[in-house]
């Protein structure tokens, strides 16, 4: 297992390291002078946790971060990749509830990711993967943007995506794809039962091997002049569909 060291920066994002992954902080430096509220209480969770914290001011949390956008806070930590494609199979033999999975293939735009990891932190997916190459990893913009979910639900980066589909079929899993060649819409399908959304990356969309994959082709309904959405905001849209379906039948 190869370990490196990354910057995390961010209140939420540094918060839910120490929540969730607090032996992995090597150094924190924060502006212990601030008066801003949230950061105060992560500062105080930092040091009931027995984590030392190191007085930093703007400028050099800037060149820590590198960005002025730390929120008074970094973080560096040794980290390994938590989840590895060989994990995959154990997390579904493992699922509590109906599989709620997201597929990003191909994303390459750090904010993109972030906000999918987020929203489907919140949606309670129970894992994102993506694939391994020309996509983006887990780098500090993406964990910043995706508000602390990064550290919580399990990103799994895969060599062959065709293959996985096929891993998530044999669990039993209806392996649904956005796209806007489908005549059928989302509204119309039905979410209630174990399904990972597949969503294309931005501008190209699906490979031509990953939508022969899946088993349903679905799209968004457009009624502007835009002719399609930002993955992320696409994403959120599939994936509270799929919650609101769940909730109306239980």
């Amino acid at each position: 297992m190869s370990l490196s060291i990354k910057k995390v920066y961010g209140i939420h994002a540094v918060a839910a390291v120490i929540k969730h992954d607090q032996a992995s902080i090597k150094n924190l430096w924060a502006d212990t002078k601030s008066r801003n509220k949230r950061l105060l209480q992560t500062l105080l969770r930092a040091q009931k946790a027995g984590l030392s914290i190191h007085h930093a001011e703007s400028k050099q949390l800037d060149q820590l971060a590198a960005t002025n956008k730390h929120q008074g806070i970094v973080a560096e930590c040794v980290s390994s990749q938590r989840y590895q494609e060989a994990d995959l199979d154990q997390l579904l033999t493992n699922l509590e509830q109906i599989a709620l999975l997201l597929v990003l293939d191909g994303v390459t735009d750090p904010h993109n990711l972030g906000a999918c990891l987020r929203t489907a932190e919140a949606a309670g997916v129970q894992a994102v993967i993506t694939t391994k190459d020309k996509a983006v990893g887990l780098t500090p913009v993406v964990r910043k943007v995706s508000s602390g979910a990064a550290e919580i639900i399990p990103l799994i980066q895969v060599t062959n995506l065709a293959r996985t589909l096929d891993t998530l079929k044999d669990a039993g899993i209806w392996i649904i794809g956005t796209s806007d060649h489908a005549t059928e819409g989302i509204y119309s399908q039905d979410l209630t039962g174990p399904i990972a959304f597949v969503m294309g990356a931005e501008g190209k969309g699906m490979r031509r091997l990953t939508e022969k994959q899946c088993d349903i082709l679905a799209n968004l309904p457009m009624a502007g002049e835009v002719s399609s959405l930002n993955i992320s905001v696409a994403t959120g849209v599939c994936l509270y569909e799929a919650v609101r379906q769940r909730q109306c039948k239980l």
